[in-house]
This record gives structure tokens, sequence and C-alpha cells, in this order.
């Protein structure tokens, strides 16, 4: 089956991207020169930069150009954060405790990412001074060269991923679950053992359509909410 022009055009740009010829922040050509470059008409190349924009890779900027987008702190909070305070509004997640360590990969770990090692991230994050968060990620090292011994890390992951190693998160997938404290939770967040929880299990998945993350959250949420928007 032949793949249609735009799409040949559209994954050329994701190639770039990852490849890092196209950083963050970068700017693309107009889609005539991309069009004349690629070989294909203008209106493919719009059809492309369209798509890509709507996945979130690309922005387009009134009067300007279309550009790589750039995951900043502030994106990263809005797009991933999913807690709420009682009214609807936005929390903001605080960095309480942080352990960075290096360790071999799980049997599921190595199916997910391929590896024999894993980086592993546990942190804890307070929302008004209170611990409501325990979180536990894992990433490949061969992706993330180094990442241990950057700690303490920022409190948005996902924009040291992009800004550091390349890497952008497109989308997550996500599955919740209510479970109890356990030990750890329980000591983490001041709260009886036992006490009910939201636990999100998150696959952090980026451009290129790499499972890049895998994160373990568990949520304090009776002053709180998990928020979720359909669409």
């Amino acid at each position: 089956m032949s793949v249609p022009l735009y799409q040949h055009v559209y994954d050329t740009i994701i190639a770039r991207i990852v490849d890092g010829d196209l950083g963050p922040g970068a700017m693309l050509p107009s889609e005539t020169d991309l069009g004349r470059e690629l070989g294909v008409s203008q209106g493919t190349a719009r059809k492309a930069l369209i798509a890509l924009e709507q996945r979130g890779i690309l922005q387009r900027r009134q009067g300007r150009g279309t550009f790589v987008t750039t995951t900043t702190p502030e994106r990263d909070h809005f797009h991933f954060f999913r807690l709420r305070l009682a009214d609807g509004s936005e929390a903001s997640p605080e960095l309480e405790s942080e352990r960075v360590s290096r360790r071999a990969a799980t049997e599921a770990e190595r199916a997910l990412f391929g590896e024999d090692d894993v980086f592993e991230i546990e942190r804890g994050r307070s929302v008004a001074g209170r611990v409501v968060v325990r979180e536990v990620s894992s990433l490949p090292v061969t992706l993330f060269p180094g990442l241990a011994d950057r700690a303490p890390l920022p409190n948005a992951l996902y924009a040291l991923y992009q800004q550091s190693y390349g890497i952008a998160i497109a989308e997550a997938d996500e599955q919740l679950q209510a479970v109890l404290a356990s030990e750890d939770d329980a000591t983490l967040m001041g709260i009886d053992l036992g006490t009910p929880l939201i636990q999100v299990r998150r696959k952090a998945i980026d451009i290129s359509g790499r499972v890049v993350e895998q994160r373990l959250s568990r949520y304090l949420t009776d002053a709180l909410h998990y928020a979720v928007t359909l669409r």
C-alpha cells in the first residue's frame, strides 16, 4: 500500500525532530519551500503541518511562521498534572522529596523498554503545604544518559526531557484505580495505612511513538480531585 504524500512530509518532519535536526523552538521552512524540498505541492505540505499542529508537535505563530513546540514547565504542568482544588482551579504542586537511582529493570520494564537497566525517580509532591502525591517513574537508561547525576531534578520533568535529551512527550496513556495506602505512601503523606488513594499508571509516549517513561502515581484526594476533560 502506497503512503499518502502528506504522510511522507509528516514522517520526515518527525524524523528530523527525533534526530535533533529540528530542536525545540526551531522554525520550519515555509509551506512552499517545504513542498519544493520534498517534491510535493504546497497544499500537501500544509496538510502535514496542520496534522502535526493538531498533535501539539508544531505551533503556528501568526505572521511569524511554524515552530517546533517547546515544552515549558508551565505547559508540562497544565497538560499532565491533573489534580484540582475543590473549586475546580488548578493545584500548584511543589516538590518535597526526591530519590534518583539506577537499578535492574523488572521483567515488565524490559519488555516495555527493551533494556536491562532503568533509572528510577521517586518523588513526593505537595499542594498547599501538604504532601498529596507519591510518584515512581522508570526510564530507559540509553535515552537519558547521566540522568542520576543531574539530581536534584527540576519540578517539571517533561520540560527537562525535551530541553536536555531532545525527547518531546506527545501523549500519555493512563489507567486509574482505587487503592489503599501502603506503608511507603503512609509514611510520605503522613496518613494512616490503608487510607483510600487514587492510583494512576501512566505511559508517556514521545512524538515518534516510543514509550519513554512509565510512572506510577498515588494521589490523596480527600481535599482535591483528579480532573479529566474529554473532547
